[in-house]
């Protein structure tokens, strides 16, 4: 099937023949036969680089109505919205932030890229855009079963299918065990597809050698006798592996567990001379770098990066471009890039298959390892991809038969979370979309959940949510179901209903308190299930506990009433650095400081920023005065 044989515009197949794209894929082939050039929902459970965002570009261009792309990373938000502006006569934008916003001027466009949460978020602030949307793609719809962003994802689908009757529905997967139920559950046709552009091959690395599932070896030059006895072996064996694929004139992913191991694996692969990125490094320093910056244009002078969350956004983007652009010969990075933006390699090489939980070392999720195992190859540019487990005689067959040979799990719902169905209930209540336990069910009825155990009676457990809402002073429970002015500000805010709970319990403090300063504020919203936590080293214990000790009288919480003392002295930290920013202590300092990457101070700023913002809302329903949340939030 040739692109010019679908109902595109002249212009628009001329651009598609310019980037060398004549002929569809397989995968796209199947999915035009499914319909997805005439409405009709689509299921997509097809592998990296199989042409998954050529299929989504086709039910955009050819839907009979604006176009919505939901992703589940900012980065790949960016990403896709790039891709789509340079569409010819197609009016591309883009929405990842403002929580509060019903986001009206999306509807200007043709295509919007957004977030799951901001769609949702849109939803909740009466957005009337949505309603009038004709087909919306879903990337990554395999994260219906993740913690958090899977229960926001499938409301936020069922809510839409709601709102526009008729809504075209094509959703974009990894591979995964039962594609089969989504499919189902958003009457959907399925396309289940193997086929790559590019051979990929996997295989386990034992004793020098790399037996693939194709029945192909490969023999690589690790002599463990010349290691020093502090040398890890595998990182060495991947240190080979690594070199290998640069000198045969590809580039590499190497995957490892932690950011820590990220950054020592580019150190010592930086000895290799695997080539140079020196304009990426100067990039990367004219930035404004701290000293992690600093480390990373060190590696990158011998063709190295490392890349994980600790980095600044813009140091990430810089070396996904550098490496995009085969400048950068290697990628040292945790199991996150895999399911963020496009950056493929001839060879991914998977060092660590176990990460540490909190208790234990526990094996990565199939699907996680194959997602990075799937970045390996590039259309065009590779002959083949080639993903490789370092193992050892212990662990050899295991890696094989737990990574190798195995299909991935299953995608199961997480919607049973107790903390997921309050949040959702109060939105729907709040967005008067449900006024009755009748109407609430029948929504639930719709999700992905409701599909998985039919036979689950959900009305106790929407009881015990309805009473926890009203307690918290969010839901009226009479004839009907109403939010109270405090519970729809919280849907608003795009706060959960635990997060707004404790904001209102430490502004009704605030206000018996003799004074209160920015740092009162800041101890308000960081002692939030909504902020990320910040870990806390037992170096620096003693040093917070005298610093809360210190500044007990500023703090909304006694310490010695909290339920859970180190979840709070964590809080206490959070606070510390944001007003330790406020108070323009540079960056740097504040890194090296407190022991957290840029990236963690990024993301905390962001997250107050927000916090103190729907705060500030909240202070107003309660008749709590407290300007210290303005005022902080202007000089955060």
């Amino acid at each position: 099937m040739r692109v010019r044989d679908l109902p595109l515009s002249d212009e628009l197949v001329a651009h598609y023949e310019a980037q060398g794209i004549d002929e569809l894929y397989p995968p796209q082939a199947a999915a035009v036969e499914a319909g997805v050039c005439d409405g009709g929902g689509v299921v997509a459970a097809i592998p990296t680089a199989s042409g998954k965002t050529f299929i989504a570009e086709l039910a955009m261009l050819t839907a009979d109505g604006p176009g919505l792309y939901v992703v589940p990373l900012r980065a790949l938000a960016r990403e896709k919205y790039e891709a789509f502006a340079e569409l010819p006569g197609v009016e591309a934008g883009i929405s990842t932030g403002d929580f509060d916003s019903p986001g009206e001027e999306l509807a200007d466009y043709d295509v919007v890229v957004a977030t799951s949460e901001k769609v949702d978020s849109a939803i909740r602030n009466g957005a009337s855009w949505v309603e009038k949307l004709a087909c919306v793609v879903v990337d990554e719809v395999h994260l219906l079963g993740a913690e958090g962003r899977g229960p926001t994802l499938e409301v936020t689908l069922a809510t839409l299918q709601r709102r526009a009757p008729g809504l075209q529905i094509v959703a974009l997967s990894a591979t995964v065990d039962n594609p089969e139920d989504i499919a189902d559950w958003l009457d959907a046709e399925l396309v289940r597809n193997r086929w790559r552009p590019i051979d990929l091959r996997t295989g386990v690395y034992c004793e020098e050698r790399v037996r693939f599932d194709d029945g192909t070896d490969l023999t690589v030059d690790c002599d463990s006798t010349d290691l020093p006895p502090s040398a890890d072996a595998d990182t060495e064996a991947t240190a080979a592996l690594v070199a290998d694929a640069v000198d045969n004139g590809g580039q590499a992913l190497a995957f490892v567990r932690s950011r820590r191991e990220a950054e020592s694996l580019a150190r010592r692969l930086a000895q290799d001379g695997l080539g140079s990125a020196s304009a990426v490094a100067d990039e990367v320093l004219d930035a404004g770098a701290t000293e992690t910056g600093e480390r990373l244009a060190d590696a990158l002078e011998s063709g190295v990066a490392f890349h994980h969350a600790g980095l600044r956004s813009d140091h990430r983007v810089a070396v996904e471009n550098g490496f995009r652009n085969r400048d950068i010969s290697v990628i040292c990075a945790t199991p996150t890039l895999a399911a963020g933006v496009n950056v493929p390699a001839r060879r991914v090489v998977i060092r660590d298959q176990k990460r540490y939980t909190g208790s234990e070392m526990a094996w990565l999720p199939v699907l996680e390892v194959h997602q990075m195992c799937g970045r390996a190859g590039r259309p065009h540019l590779d002959p083949y991809g080639e993903a490789v487990l370092v193992g050892d005689e212990n662990t050899r067959d295991e890696l094989r038969t737990r990574y190798v040979e195995a299909e991935p799990e299953a995608v199961e719902s997480k919607l049973a979370d107790p903390e997921a169905l309050r949040t959702h209930v109060l939105s729907v209540v709040a967005s008067e979309f449900a006024d009755s336990r009748e109407s609430i069910l029948d929504l639930l009825g719709a999700t992905f959940y409701a599909h998985q155990t039919p036979d689950m009676d959900l009305s106790g457990v929407v009881d015990a949510v309805i009473s926890d809402l009203v307690s918290m002073e969010m839901v009226i429970d009479e004839e009907a179901l109403s939010a109270t002015e405090l519970g729809a500000q919280v849907s608003r805010q795009y706060l959960s209903p635990e997060t707004g709970a404790r904001i209102v319990s430490g502004l009704r403090t605030a206000a018996r308190m003799e004074t209160t300063t920015e740092l009162t504020a800041l101890e308000i919203v960081c002692d939030t299930p909504d902020m990320h936590g910040t870990y806390l080293g037992n170096r620096e214990r003693a040093a917070m506990y005298q610093y809360a000790t210190k500044h007990a009288a500023e703090f909304t919480t006694k310490m010695g009433e909290t339920e859970n003392f180190e979840r709070w002295l964590e809080a206490v930290k959070t606070a510390r650095i944001l007003h330790d920013w406020a108070e323009d202590v540079p960056a740097r300092d504040i890194v090296d400081a407190y022991r957290i990457g840029p990236g963690d101070l990024e993301s905390r700023i962001e997250r107050a920023e927000w916090l103190l913002g729907g705060a500030d809302a909240l202070s107003n329903v309660v008749g709590v005065s407290m300007p210290e949340l303005s005022s902080v939030r202007a000089r955060l």
